[in-house]
């Protein structure tokens, strides 16, 4: 099983001076911890807490922490669909892989926080219309990775031309991941047109929950002529973890459960004041605990 860390908090000592060397700092502890995946929000306002707490625009922060990595993968833990123009975001991702030597992974979602759309004046349509532009965006960024540079024309999106140069160095392109456990909808996305999934797990939703959302999964890429084991399956876990011998065991065995219903890969968030020590705890402690699991 492999590891991801998910950056969630920007509030540090110092104001905001002190985001950028705090960044800098989480990317090389997850260097030298082994880490897989390095991700942060995508949203305008902040949503654990305080909405007036501090939030950094998502692609300019992987740019950031392109610089100050070499090997972990990037991503947002998931764009919102409604946050921008599909074609900006196929060329934004292209560009992240292109400057991060071919590390990108785009993680996308219907969006759900009405507040900040209204809060910036950004157009918050219904959750149908919103799936409905998330499949076109799926179709969008899949067109401008590979050789049709034609054009694109859907219910919600007209495209001219989807040219893309540079395009990315990911093969066949950057990996896909949808974010969401939606039976109906998101889950037959991700079969349709995805690499990976994410569900949220935690103490109080355990691996039944998750193993019966793979089931539904499962179905709807048979019906879809998807290879099921070719999707990556990961959570993001919501519970405490503490980087210590006792920590670390009880981490391990509930992952051990997880990794038997056939996830491959967890993402932590680190509710620490020192961010830092906890990823280079996980390096110490946690990562070759389940990496053979």
């Amino acid at each position: 099983m492999r590891l991801g860390v998910h950056v969630v908090s920007f509030d540090v000592d110092g104001g905001p001076a002190a985001i950028g060397p705090m960044l800098a700092r989480i990317g090389e502890a997850a260097e030298r911890a082994g880490v897989a995946n390095l991700s942060v929000m995508d949203h305008y306002l902040q949503i654990m807490g305080d909405p007036a707490g501090p939030m950094l625009e998502g692609y300019t922060t992987l740019g950031f922490l392109a610089a100050h990595t070499r090997t972990v993968e990037l991503q947002l833990l998931v764009t919102g669909v409604t946050y921008r123009h599909p074609g900006l975001l196929a060329k934004i991702v292209s560009t992240l892989d292109v400057l991060s030597g071919g590390r990108a992974v785009l993680g996308i979602g219907a969006a759900w926080f009405e507040r900040e759309h209204t809060a910036l004046g950004v157009p918050f349509p219904p959750i149908a219309e919103r799936f409905e532009r998330l499949e076109e965006t799926l179709q969008i960024v899949r067109q401008m990775w590979s050789d049709n540079n034609g054009p694109y024309a859907g219910r919600h999106y007209r495209l001219a031309e989807t040219l893309n140069s540079p395009q990315p160095l990911s093969q066949p392109h950057p990996p896909i991941m949808i974010g969401g456990g939606g039976e109906t909808k998101t889950l037959r996305l991700v079969a349709r047109y995805a690499d990976a999934c994410n569900l949220f797990a935690g103490p109080g939703s355990g691996q039944e929950q998750v193993a019966a959302k793979l089931d539904v999964l499962a179905r709807h890429c048979e019906r879809e002529g998807t290879d099921y084991s070719r999707i990556r399956k990961t959570i993001l876990w919501t519970g405490p973890l503490e980087p210590t011998a006792a920590g670390v065991a009880a981490f391990a065995e509930q992952m051990r459960q997880y990794a038997d219903i056939g996830i491959e890969e967890v993402h932590v968030m680190p509710f620490t004041p020192d961010p830092v020590a906890l990823v280079d705890g996980l390096g110490e402690h946690v990562v070759g605990q389940i990496a053979d699991l």
